[in-house]
């Protein structure tokens, strides 16, 4: 769009179905490459992406004329049948439903930057759920906890 100048920065937060640990440590690079190559085809920036075993979280910097939803939408359903058509999983892989997007200023970005990286030793101290939690509070977005995560009955 000429004469369109943005700056939108959006943390994109999503999880495995049933929270199973389905993303392994050997397949992890190749699944944040392929994901950072959706994004650059939708002329969109990866500025920061982690895979953890059952959830990942990416940093984007967007344009305006590409709904978050319909990214996110893309990203999810072709990054599933990379997984899928790759059998890295026994049986099917699969996203839940729904993802958290947060916005932040650009000059937050390195903190949040930090924070992605980190994930790892976050979740040695906190678990997913409730750093997400944690994150809709801090965004005073409201919540039932109840449909926040499908988990599969034992």
């Amino acid at each position: 769009m000429p004469n369109t100048f943005t700056q939108i920065y959006i943390q994109v937060i999503f999880a495995v179905e049933w929270r199973q640990t389905l993303i392994g440590p050997d397949h992890k690079d190749d699944l944040e490459k392929y994901i950072t190559g959706i994004l650059r085809n939708k002329r969109q920036k990866m500025i920061e992406i982690n895979a953890q075993p059952d959830h990942l979280h990416m940093l984007i910097g967007m344009t305006p004329d590409l709904a978050l939803s319909d990214l996110v939408r893309e990203v999810k359903k072709s990054s599933t049948v990379f997984i899928n058509d790759n059998k890295w999983v026994r049986g099917k892989f699969n996203w839940q439903e729904g993802f958290g997007g947060f916005s932040y200023s650009r000059s937050s970005l390195d903190s949040v930057i930090r924070y992605i990286k980190n994930q790892e030793r976050h979740h040695a101290k906190r678990s997913f759920e409730d750093e997400y939690k944690q994150l809709l509070r801090k965004f005073d977005i409201a919540f039932d906890s109840k449909y926040l995560f499908h988990f599969r009955a034992e």
